[in-house]
């Protein structure tokens, strides 16, 4: 069965944005989907987080999976793909509004304890798509071309939505592109 990872960014649950809808959607179509509440999300940290997620005995990875990322949640999303058993691919990894490095942000630092590998990422998914926008307040494009590049990812850009959540404006409790970006 297909099933799906979502998420959140730093700060965020999983009652937030665009994450109730789109997990809704998802189950309405007969995917299984896991939206947890990252803990400490104000402070998030790569050990933390893998350890929750790994602990759900309840969740497999299988080749169907999909992980999507928001923000600092795509950063977690690559961070597990980093530590998958070796035998273990996935189908597709979605980050959108993804940092390649802390810019600064002392509250992301828990992410970027030791070095992201690329090439050990690549080997856990089939396939990865990167969202991103012109006008995101905490990314900057650069981020999103230097993943695009490291992923031989697909680049999704669309242009004047910020860091596609609620700061952007209420359409943010949707985002029906990825829905159909996931449904390809």
């Amino acid at each position: 069965m297909a099933n799906v990872l979502i998420l959140h960014g730093t700060g965020n649950t999983s009652a937030g944005n665009w994450f109730p809808w789109l997990s809704q959607e998802l189950v309405k179509r007969g995917f299984e989907v896991w939206a947890p509440d990252l803990p400490q999300s104000s402070q998030p940290d790569e050990e933390r987080y893998l350890n929750h997620i790994f602990s759900n005995k309840e969740w497999k990875f299988t080749p169907e999976t999909i992980i999507v990322g928001h923000s600092s949640g795509g950063v977690a999303a690559l961070r597990l793909l980093q530590r998958l058993p070796e035998d273990t691919v996935i189908d597709r990894c979605i980050t959108v509004g993804a940092f390649t490095n802390t810019h600064g942000w002392d509250s992301i630092l828990g992410l970027f304890r030791t070095p992201i590998d690329y090439g050990e990422i690549k080997k856990h998914a089939k396939k990865f798509i990167v969202y991103h926008s012109d006008d995101d307040p905490h990314v900057p494009i650069e981020d999103a071309k230097e993943l695009q590049k490291a992923l031989d990812a697909e680049f999704v850009f669309i242009p004047g939505q910020g860091h596609f959540n609620l700061e952007k404006g209420p359409q943010y409790r949707e985002f029906p592109a990825l829905l159909e970006k996931i449904l390809e």
